[in-house]
């Protein structure tokens, strides 16, 4: 047995999804349950990082507007720690592919303007802006503007006002799209870092790049369409596969890149993504 696998426990429910239908003129997602608990690592921040893997069309967008608040679904219901209603808008937070930010307000404009969401006191969320700049070591762009930032930083704004926001969850859609290998690195690094901020940080990643939600997640959960007799798709995604990269001794790992195991765990969902 891994020491990993002696290192964590497994705390309150944070997330539960249970019975999930949305349908236009056909299913697209039915009957589909997941969770997430705290995850519990003595002596250190450990927040949650689950990725959402599938193939497009298997109705990764719908479940993310639902989990988001966006959207409601059919049937079936999505909650947040031991409330008994429906996530509401604005309870989660969405890091949206490119980052939009208000570009005629300076970086820490854009931060007011979401910590303003919280508190009406104007000394108290400009108090909570400025901590959150100086966690995300963005102190000296206070004054500039979003158009003259890097992509990383761009990011990192982004997160960091949907924390002013929406508290402790964060979807991110798509977040290394486009990105060469080394852009890629920088942004798991970032996720990394969010996640270990709080303990009930929890960043739930949704894309098709196989490889990235090995390397960051400590679980990776897999949409896809059951199959009928003949093998043919059945209408309606769930939750295919959950795998837990925590248990196997495969999360928090910074040389995972480098593991037979990474290797063969990215072959199989490959091969899996053929047949949902």
């Amino acid at each position: 047995m891994s020491a990993v696998l002696k290192e964590f426990t497994v705390g309150e429910r944070l997330l539960t999804i249970e019975g999930v239908c949305v349908s236009y003129d056909k299913p697209v997602l039915k009957k589909l349950d997941a969770k997430i608990d705290n995850i519990v690592r003595d002596g250190m921040q450990q927040g949650q990082v689950v990725a959402l893997l599938g193939p497009s069309g298997s109705g990764k967008t719908q479940l993310f507007r639902c989990i988001a608040g966006l959207q409601r679904p059919n049937s079936g219901s999505i909650r947040l720690k031991s409330s008994t209603t429906q996530v509401m808008p604005g309870e989660v937070g969405v890091v949206a592919q490119h980052y939009p930010l208000f570009n005629h307000r300076t970086v820490l404009g854009n931060l007011l303007v979401a910590a303003s969401r919280h508190t009406k006191d104007p000394k108290q969320a400009r108090e909570k802006a400025v901590a959150m700049l100086e966690e995300f070591h963005l102190e000296d762009k206070a004054m500039s503007y979003p158009q003259s930032l890097s992509g990383g930083q761009r990011q990192r704004i982004a997160i960091a006002q949907q924390l002013l926001c929406s508290s402790h969850f964060l979807l991110m859609d798509e977040p290394f799209s486009g990105l060469d290998p080394l852009a890629k690195r920088r942004v798991c690094e970032t996720i990394a870092g969010v996640s270990g901020k709080h303990d009930l940080n929890t960043m739930i990643v949704v894309t098709h790049d196989i490889e990235s939600a090995i390397a960051i997640a400590d679980t990776v959960w897999v949409l896809g369409r059951d199959r009928d007799d003949k093998g043919n798709p059945v209408p309606g995604a769930r939750i295919q596969e959950v795998i837990n990269l925590a248990e196997m001794g495969m999360a928090w790992d910074p040389d995972i890149e480098s593991r037979p195991e990474f290797f063969e765990l990215t072959k199989r969902i490959k091969r899996q993504f053929a047949e949902l």
